[in-house]
């Protein structure tokens, strides 16, 4: 049996499930912005800067992420065809910065409604982006013969965290 006979053909992510997580990873945003405050802890003007201060550090985050990555910029977890491998700027920090930016972001949307609903939607949103980065890797693996370095090095969502090994 030949070596390309026994390779296994490279993962491809169904388009649809692909746009059910970005969906998903929007209504989450979106209810961190609009549940109902809670109590779990006392709102005044320093949790209202500290939220603040997350939710823009998340998206000047996502504004640099999204630079950086320029043409290859897409919602879905499945990479572009004619897309390129970016490993500098951010993304020599994490793999998916954007998707740490969307949980920064959401962190201060959490700290601003103090609520348990707020707590649970940042807890399915980092479900939901801990999804679409493992299925993004997979792809990008097949896709970029220097991923595995790369991911070796650079942490997934956190600086130093996550790095695969091989």
């Amino acid at each position: 049996m030949s070596d390309s006979a026994a390779s296994t053909p490279p993962f491809r992510l169904h388009p649809a499930a692909a746009w059910a997580l970005v969906g998903a990873q929007f209504v989450f945003l979106l209810l961190l912005g609009f549940l109902p405050w809670g109590s779990l802890w006392q709102r005044g003007a320093g949790t209202l800067v500290l939220g603040l201060v997350l939710v823009a550090l998340g998206v000047g985050i996502a504004i640099a992420a999204g630079a950086g990555l320029g043409r290859t910029l897409t919602p879905s977890p499945i990479p572009k065809a004619d897309g390129v491998l970016v490993t500098t700027g951010v993304f020599g920090l994490v793999r998916h910065p954007i998707y740490s930016a969307l949980l920064v972001l959401g962190l201060g949307l959490v700290v601003i409604g103090a609520s348990v609903l707020h707590l649970i939607a940042w807890v399915a949103l980092l479900s939901v982006l801990m999804a679409k980065a493992r299925f993004e890797e997979r792809m990008l693996a097949d896709q970029y013969p220097d991923y595995a370095a790369y991911a070796a090095r650079v942490g997934r969502l956190v600086p130093g965290l996550g790095r695969i090994r091989h």
